[in-house]
């Protein structure tokens, strides 16, 4: 295994090079963790890494590291948040039949629940914390792993529905080709 630095300068500086499979899980914990310590105190955090190092450092992580990394409430939160953030830069209304739909986004357990919403409405996504509309046109329900996995491109949401992976209600038709709506980066 490659050794990482003692104290990372820029710990996503690190993360955007590092190559998962030459590091135990407890090290891309570490990382993670050091990258969300930098930005609570005003320096670097995981917006610095690009669409593409972001989806290539979660291809190359195995499932026991990424679990690893998703059991940190704190990581989770941090991680799942980026993402959400960087949704409406990722957006692509032209790809959209409908001019307004709601996308409730329910990510993880009952009991340890992290919930979204995504307003796309006149060529824009709008994401906000929580549910904010009653009638959503559609809501997902699905564990941080299977999210991590489908918005880095290393599964597909048809693989997900297909595996039952992932719970559905609304308009079943508008969810499968959400992902089309989306411009998701290649590892």
């Amino acid at each position: 295994m490659a050794a990482l630095p003692q104290s990372p300068t820029d710990p996503v500086a690190v993360l955007g090079e590092i190559d998962p499979r030459e590091i135990g899980k407890t090290e891309l914990v570490e990382l993670l963790r050091a990258a969300a310590e930098t930005a609570a105190t005003g320096g670097a955090d995981l917006s610095g890494l690009s669409p593409e190092q972001f989806a290539r450092l979660i291809s190359r992580a195995s499932v026991d590291q990424l679990n690893a990394v998703l059991a940190a409430p704190a990581l989770r939160a941090s991680i799942i948040d980026e993402i959400f953030r960087r949704m409406s830069e990722h957006y692509q209304p032209k790809q959209a039949k409908r001019s307004h739909a709601v996308v409730n986004w329910r990510i993880g357990k009952d009991d340890d629940l992290l919930h979204y919403e995504c307003a796309l409405t006149d060529g824009r996504c709008q994401v906000t914390e929580g549910a904010q509309h009653e009638a959503p046109t559609v809501t997902i329900t699905m564990t941080p792993l299977d999210f991590l996995q489908l918005t880095s491109g290393n599964t597909t949401a048809p693989k997900l529905v297909m595996a039952r992976r992932v719970r559905l209600s609304g308009d079943i038709g508008f969810a499968v080709n959400l992902p089309e709506l989306f411009q998701i980066p290649k590892a």
